[in-house]
């Protein structure tokens, strides 16, 4: 039997990301090649024509699980019904600007549209924020849908997840799908902790453990940790762009493991309302390493961390809980 469309938004949909991401959708890439969906779209005003030019090459590209697609530059049409929602949209920090100035434009955002998901999103929604200062401004949407369950609001470190499996996998020369279980740890900025303490490589003698095979612990505690936490960067200096391609992947990654779960043994990075695990002080939307099952995530319980690893967990909790004292006196 057919299953009934999955009603997927995407804010900023007319940008870089919103324009690599909605085929991805709509070809199944996030749900699944059964799974047929509903394109909610989302940009401002300024972005109508261009919008109304990416739903044209939507129509265009006739994908057989797309049954219908929403454009609009309403926050209230756009979050209607919605099942899961992915928060591209967002002031981008611009030359000369403050911090402050950044998060303050941002919050106005994400307050705006919290309002609009808490009021007409379908119940259960789903929420994955993209949009930078990530980790915070999910904390800000949670603050203005309180109706939505805090374990249905995440934002991406699945981007930064990905790129450590990458540099492992170029690192020994393997398949990246035989890497598992990296971690990334805290804000999804420069002071997040890309972790290999517990990653395995799978060999023909078995699994490995990653810093068993590198053999190379300079390697794994700077130079690999200092290009994860720099990648992007890096991208926007070799394509003047920022990354979309990656961040489009990923969100489809973290929608897909936590709406389908992940395989037995394996675990991916989410940032996730903190409940004090591993001591990350509980109320910051913090990246740990999770299991999906049934649509829940979990955050994986019981893993050892050294003193190196306990620094770094520390040093990237401080930031956050620094930019959320600065969202939060922007509410003020």
């Amino acid at each position: 039997m057919a299953k009934d469309p999955v009603r997927v938004l995407v804010t900023g949909a007319a940008g870089q990301i919103g324009y690599a991401l909605v085929p991805m959708i709509a070809r199944g890439v996030m749900l699944g090649a059964d799974q047929p969906v509903i394109l909610h779209m989302l940009d401002i005003p300024p972005a109508a024509e261009a919008l109304n030019g990416v739903k044209m090459e939507l129509v265009d590209a006739a994908f057989p699980l797309l049954k219908g697609v929403v454009a609009t530059t309403d926050v209230v049409e756009a979050c209607k019904g919605v099942n899961i929602a992915v928060m591209v949209g967002g002031f981008p920090r611009k030359e000369g600007m403050e911090r402050k100035d950044v998060m303050s434009r941002n919050v106005s955002i994400y307050k705006s549209q919290a309002s609009a998901l808490e009021a007409h999103a379908a119940a259960n929604c789903k929420v994955l924020v993209v949009a930078n200062p990530a980790n915070t401004n999910a904390l800000i949407l949670k603050e203005f849908a309180p109706s939505i369950p805090e374990k249905n609001i995440t934002c991406l470190t699945r981007l930064d997840h990905n790129r450590a499996l990458g540099q492992v996998s170029e690192r020994l020369s393997v398949q990246v799908s035989d890497v598992k279980n990296v971690i990334i740890w805290g804000n999804h900025s420069s002071t997040q902790y890309p972790d290999v303490t517990h990653a395995t490589v799978k060999t023909s003698a078995g699994e490995k453990a990653v810093r068993e095979l590198v053999a190379d612990d300079a390697w794994l505690n700077g130079e690999f940790i200092s290009t994860v936490q720099q990648r992007g960067a890096a991208i926007i200096k070799a394509r003047k762009f920022s990354s979309a391609l990656s961040a489009a992947s990923s969100a489809c990654d973290h929608i897909r493991d936590w709406v389908v779960g992940t395989p037995e043994g394996t675990w991916v990075s989410m940032g996730v309302y903190s409940d004090g695990s591993y001591d990350v002080p509980a109320g910051l939307i913090y990246s740990f390493p999770v299991t999906c099952k049934n649509g829940e995530w979990s955050i994986v319980q019981g893993l050892s961390i050294d003193d190196f690893s306990r620094n770094k967990l520390n040093k990237t909790a401080e930031e956050l809980s620094e930019e959320k004292a600065l969202a939060y006196s922007c509410l003020a």
